[in-house]
């Protein structure tokens, strides 16, 4: 399977794959926490981290160890000390916006809709405190709320903060045309320098805009005044196109159309950046230290021309020294190393092959050394087929009153097959042996051939069975008279 999804470069189809699942978790955490502290501190922990990397390859030991423990305490920092805004995002989010969901940029908000409805507001002296967010999320800022999802509408928003409505008290955040959630608590600010007629609404307004890039409108209850607070500024509106301009300026369609460009802009830059960390990262650990290892792997004899066999090699294993990153080294199994000598080129008789880098097949990322030995004898021979005599092997005594007076193989010849010069050393081809013991009378008996010689093969492997018909007969007086006498 790996040499099948091999990638060029030295890149296995795994690794690939491990970079882009790790880039994408990334991303996706840039995507959840991206206008918080928390990833500001997760890029200055990256930065710190590149930095520790390049003080390595210097040589800086001393720099290289104060970054791990300044890398460590700033891990601390971010479970402890921001841990509830953390909380706050992970519980707000749904499992689809974990693995999926992009964030929402304010486009075709009904600016008109909007203005009618403040002004009606500060006309009735309703307090109002209406939330516009831009690129940066709410989620780690605000608190509470009720999911509302309506279509904006006048009559809706009045009603959102008419008195009698428990929400009315809270934010309401308004995406696109949609009322998203009402009831949201907002956090304070701590300005010394804002007017004394500043209430709960208008602080909170100042609040959310200290920590995200929202836009907010505030209709103060007890004086019918509307302000807008962006940038950390505050504007006093007494004039429903002033209002209307502001707004036009964040909501507008080029403005969103701008926003959507910047966004998307933004979003393929910080891919493009988790891409190329998470590929730093993946190098630092599988390109790092390298090591050594020894290998002792079986030799593959390849492309051996028809009827030809090997019949004796100097060395059936060769011992490979490899090199390679610890983590690469140790997950690297035997099958995955291959060496390979190709026959096609072989004669019969001696031959000599070198095993050079080209035999050896390796994973990516794992180089070849040395091997040992670095050439090998291989005796080649080419297969034939011969007829050889079938002879019985007999142990054991005959009784001394009988004597074998024949012995017949059926057949009594048999072909085989092997190497040439193996089979030109031998003329007949034995069996199993044979007990003489227990023979006290003519008959027969099945036995199976022995192919004592490597290579040595029966051309028809199911008549590896003979059956060997002998006859026996007693000894004259005279054939025992001449029998030398027994050893005591």
């Amino acid at each position: 399977m790996d040499t099948i999804f091999n990638i060029p470069f030295g890149l296995r189809w795994q690794d690939l794959f491990d970079i882009l699942f790790n880039s994408y978790v990334l991303f996706r955490l840039y995507v959840m926490f991206r206008g918080t502290n928390v990833i500001r501190v997760l890029i200055v922990i990256s930065l710190l981290w590149f930095a520790k990397q390049i003080s390595l390859v210097m040589g800086l030991i001393i720099t290289s160890w104060a970054l791990q423990g300044i890398i460590t305490v700033a891990a601390l920092v971010i479970i402890i000390v921001f841990r509830n805004e953390i909380s706050t995002i992970l519980q707000t989010k749904s499992l689809k916006s974990f693995f999926w969901g992009f964030p929402q940029y304010q486009f075709q908000t009904p600016i008109s809709i909007i203005v009618e409805s403040v002004y009606e507001l500060a006309r009735k002296k309703i307090g109002a405190l209406i939330v516009l967010p831009m690129k940066q999320g709410l989620e780690s800022s605000t608190q509470g709320g009720v999911s509302w999802q309506g279509k904006l509408s006048r009559e809706m928003l009045i009603s959102i903060f008419w008195l009698d409505n428990p929400v009315h008290d809270g934010a309401a955040i308004i995406q696109g045309d949609r009322v998203t959630d009402v009831g949201v608590i907002l956090p304070l600010s701590k300005r010394q320098d804002l007017p004394s007629y500043f209430g709960t609404r208008h602080r909170a307004a100042v609040g959310i805009t200290e920590q995200t890039d929202a836009r907010v409108i505030v209709v103060s209850e007890e004086r019918g005044k509307i302000s807008l607070i962006k940038e950390n500024r505050i504007y006093d509106i007494n004039d429903s196109h002033v209002l209307e301009t502001l707004l036009e300026q964040d909501l507008g369609a080029e403005s969103a159309r701008t926003g959507l460009k910047n966004r998307a802009l933004e979003l393929t830059v910080a891919a493009l950046i988790c891409f190329v960390s998470v590929t730093g990262v993946w190098l630092s650990f599988s390109r790092g230290v390298e090591i050594l290892a020894n290998r002792e792997i079986p030799i593959e004899f390849t492309n051996l021309q028809p009827k030809m066999e090997i019949n004796a090699s100097s060395a059936n294993s060769v011992k490979l020294l490899i090199s390679g990153a610890r983590p690469l080294i140790q997950a690297m199994g035997l099958d995955q190393i291959k060496v390979k000598v190709d026959m096609s080129k072989a004669v019969p008789g001696p031959n000599s092959i070198n095993i050079e880098k080209g035999n050896v097949l390796l994973p990516p990322g794992i180089q070849l050394k040395q091997v040992e030995p670095s050439q090998i004898e291989i005796n080649v021979d080419v297969r034939e087929n011969k007829l050889l005599i079938v002879q019985p092997t007999w142990t054991g005594k005959l009784n001394k009153d009988l004597i074998i007076e024949s012995a017949r193989s059926v057949p009594q010849t048999v072909m085989v097959t092997g190497a040439s010069l193996t089979l030109k050393e031998i003329s007949t081809l034995f069996t199993d042996p044979i007990s003489l013991d227990s023979i006290t009378a003519s008959g027969s008996v099945s036995t199976g051939l022995v192919l004592d010689q490597p290579g040595l093969k029966l051309a028809e492997p199911a008549k590896n069975t003979v059956v060997i018909n002998y006859r026996v007969k007693s000894r004259s007086n005279s054939d025992i008279s001449d029998l030398p006498p027994e050893t005591p």
